[in-house]
């Protein structure tokens, strides 16, 4: 049996984590800083946390591996190894601070934040310090863009290391365009384009009047289509329609293709005009505002223009690019609205974005292919292709978007099989479901009830956290680990 396995290079992985964990480190020091500004007793959680994640870095470092290289085996293995390794470390000044107090919570939270989900164990953030509700949108922005990306970028030994294979394995979508010849100077890019949008952004929302600590806060969140808020009562505190109509253009942006961003930025608009997803993803928002708007004109709920106009584009967006920000009322907008957000849910943003979903990409190339069938029907020796951006998709790339739609669902079903089993309602296990693996978290039941997910049992919460990573690493990366033919050669 043994012979059947193959060598994986385990020290070689180890030493590129302690590199990652020093990264974190450097990132913990945002969070520290703060408290530290603010006087706030939680610099010492932070001071503990920095020093442990730092600790370990530098010990996993001093290793010595007997070969430097990395195989698409390592590769995959290490981009789901760190996303957990992060939320370990990542949830240390929680239990050093007491604002968790049991590790399910801290990791379920700490995951979420990294995955950009945006779901709490948490019943108020009210009461959290100004350094953690910090670290909580700090997270969200290194996991919207990828932590191997940034690695990536400021690593670019890793360029000789499997470089390519943990961009695959990372990054959303069905295929993989490199902007640059090197892996890593489209990771340095993709980070440029992340990095100056949410400084904008964060400057449009200090300029719209929003407290310079919220600003950045939800710049942080936003861009990476996370969702974290500041307070409780969320965007609605500031009462604020340009401040509203920012987070549409930003989440919005969010949940496209970078390379069309990129693209655009270097003047080629032609690529973004013929680019079918893009316009599938357009007309999606646009129906479905509509339908909205509609539904709450019919529902006498229109008071004024923007009960009609913003707010349900603020709710489209939201949901479609997997930000999760909710406007207070919508569940007593109509059944067709709440139908229109768990497929906008489950559709998701472009792939290449920071949205979670399926991704849109996936649902056009699925559309294209039942229409090529049904067309066969009449003609059975027609020879058909799924045409996108005008150019014709190969039938391996149509499998695998099946393929992957498929086993989507079948994470939903089951993940909500067993939290059904757990003891959660059923009106909650499924949406819980779908909201964990596009990484949407809304935050409420479909009824407009608040998710009381502190009363979930601990077993559920673990569940769910796996589902977030299963989901924002596109199923496969995580999945395959758990079959014999990743253990094989």
């Amino acid at each position: 049996m043994f012979s059947t396995r193959q060598y994986i290079n385990i020290v070689m992985l180890l030493r590129v984590i302690g590199w990652l964990l020093l990264i974190e480190a450097v990132f913990m020091s945002i969070p520290m800083i703060a408290a530290f500004i603010f006087k706030e007793d939680s610099f010492q959680a932070f001071l503990i946390g920095l020093g442990i994640c730092a600790g370990a870095g530098l010990m996993l470092m001093s290793l010595k591996p007997a070969s430097r290289e990395m195989r698409r085996r390592e590769a995959m293995m290490l981009t789901a190894l760190v996303w957990v390794v992060f939320s370990i470390f990542g949830m240390v000044p929680y239990l050093a601070g007491g604002v968790h107090f049991s590790v399910t919570d801290a990791f379920f939270d700490t995951m979420s934040s990294f995955t950009t989900t945006g779901l709490s164990s948490l019943s108020t953030i009210d009461t959290l310090p100004h350094s953690f509700i910090l670290w909580r949108c700090v997270m969200q922005w290194i996991g919207g863009m990828g932590i191997i990306l940034f690695t990536l970028a400021v690593l670019p030994m890793l360029n000789y290391q499997g470089g390519m294979q943990m961009f695959n394995a990372e990054v959303t979508g069905i295929t993989h365009d490199k902007l640059r010849p090197r892996v890593s100077s489209t990771a340095k890019a993709l980070w440029l384009i992340y990095i100056s949008l949410t400084v904008l952004l964060t400057v449009l929302l200090r300029l719209a009047d929003m407290p310079i600590f919220d600003a950045v806060c939800y710049g942080l969140s936003t861009m990476s289509t996370g969702g974290f808020a500041t307070t409780d009562a969320g965007i609605q505190s500031f009462n604020s329609l340009s401040i509203k109509i920012i987070f549409c253009v930003f989440m919005l942006l969010g949940s496209v293709n970078f390379s069309l961003i990129f693209q655009a930025v270097r003047g080629n608009f032609s690529v973004i005009k013929g680019n079918t997803v893009l316009r599938w993803f357009l007309l999606l928002i646009v129906i479905s505002t509509a339908i909205m708007s509609f539904s709450i004109w019919q529902q006498g709920l229109a008071e004024n223009v923007e009960d009609v106009t913003i707010d349900p584009l603020f709710q489209a967006i939201s949901v479609i690019s997997s930000t999760g920000l909710v406007e207070p009322d919508f569940f007593t907008w109509g059944a067709p609205v709440l139908c229109i957000l768990v497929v906008l849910m489950f559709v998701g943003g472009c792939a290449g974005s920071t949205s979670g979903g399926a991704k849109i990409d996936r649902i056009v190339i699925c559309f294209k292919n039942i229409r090529n069938e049904f067309f066969r029907i009449m003609h059975p020796n027609a020879v058909l292709t799924v045409r996108i951006n005008k150019l014709g998709t190969s039938e391996v790339v149509v499998q695998k978007a099946i393929v992957f739609l498929i086993l989507y669902v079948l994470v939903i079903l089951f993940a909500g099989v067993i939290l059904l089993l757990l003891g959660i309602p059923i009106e909650q296990a499924f949406i819980n479901a779908l909201e964990c693996i596009s990484n949407t978290g809304l935050g409420v039941c479909l009824d407009g009830t608040t998710s009381d997910l502190s009363s979930f049992p601990a077993a559920a919460k673990w569940l769910l956290s796996f589902v977030m990573l299963v989901g924002r690493l596109e199923l496969y990366t995580v999945l395959i680990i758990f079959t014999s033919t990743f253990w094989r050669r």
